[in-house]
């Protein structure tokens, strides 16, 4: 984020843990990471690792245990809940823990978002539905159930 030019993750460098991820989601991410291949330079993260299943969380350290010998040149950012770092995963990582606060401000968060989500040249698109002409964006309520 030190630029707008720099593009944000593709599909292949994230994965969005949750109590369903199975153990081969996991380990074909930890292989596109850590298995050295021409698409270096990529910054691989894992979100809400803390809410893996015991089970799926030990293959993952076990695999990466294995994995991690083949490619000293990792990049591997493993993200999890404060309120839950005693689950499998943090504990196990526990060594390499850094609390982050970000950086940047909200707004300048915000602006560089702006500049990647937004869509170039508004027509019929879904994207005209948003505020500014984005291609995404967050509904919510307080209020279960009123058509969202």
């Amino acid at each position: 984020m030190n630029s707008p030019n720099q593009p944000l993750p593709t599909f292949d460098e994230v994965l969005l843990c949750t109590p369903q991820t199975t153990a081969e989601q996991v380990g074909l991410f930890l292989r596109r990471c850590l298995i050295p291949c021409s698409g270096g330079g990529k910054i691989y993260t894992m979100l809400y690792a803390d809410e893996l299943s015991y089970d799926v969380s030990c293959r993952a350290e076990e695999l990466f245990q294995r994995l991690q010998r083949y490619n000293s040149t990792y990049r591997l950012i493993i993200l999890c809940n404060c309120e839950r770092e005693h689950s499998y995963i943090p504990s196990v990582f526990s060594q390499y823990k850094v609390h982050m606060i970000p950086q940047r401000p909200l707004a300048e968060i915000q602006r560089y978002l702006q500049h990647h989500y937004r869509v170039a040249q508004p027509s019929s698109s879904a994207a005209s539905v948003f505020k500014d002409n984005m291609c995404v964006g967050i509904v919510s309520s307080k209020r279960a159930g009123v058509g969202k």
